[in-house]
């Protein structure tokens, strides 16, 4: 992570523009995410991640979605596109739906404080299937 992190940042025509994927999920079994985040020029990094702790689908998507924000963070990108099929998500961040629930208010507060770090920054809900 650490080369291409190098590779793409402070660079004349490095990628200013990307696009971040992010799917959780949680069951009985645990939880886990997955992470695609894409440039403007066609580069692609894919994490898989599983949560050792218990958490609940919309946490979960959260999760990812914070994670997602860190990597955008590392490669210094400007203008980010997110999309999730987690419309409880995308709508708590577009403001369309309130989070009532103590925990996902904790997890929209910080989703949106990491936002902040973007120059232009775009959610998009997407259908799961």
């Amino acid at each position: 992570m650490v080369d291409f992190v190098a590779e793409y940042t402070d660079t004349p025509g490095a990628p200013t523009s990307w696009s971040l994927y992010v799917d959780g999920s949680s069951n009985k079994a645990g939880s886990g995410a997955g992470i695609i985040l894409e440039s403007d020029q066609g580069t692609q990094i894919e994490l898989s991640l599983k949560f050792e702790f218990p958490t609940s689908n919309n946490q979960v998507e959260y999760e990812a979605l914070l994670v997602g924000l860190k990597l955008d963070k590392e490669v210094r990108a400007q203008r980010l596109t997110i999309f999730s099929d987690s419309q409880i998500v995308t709508s708590q961040i577009d403001g369309s739906y309130q989070a009532k629930d103590p925990t996902m208010k904790k997890y929209l507060d910080k989703t949106k404080e990491e936002l902040e770090s973007f120059g232009e920054c775009e959610v998009r809900h997407i259908p799961g299937e």
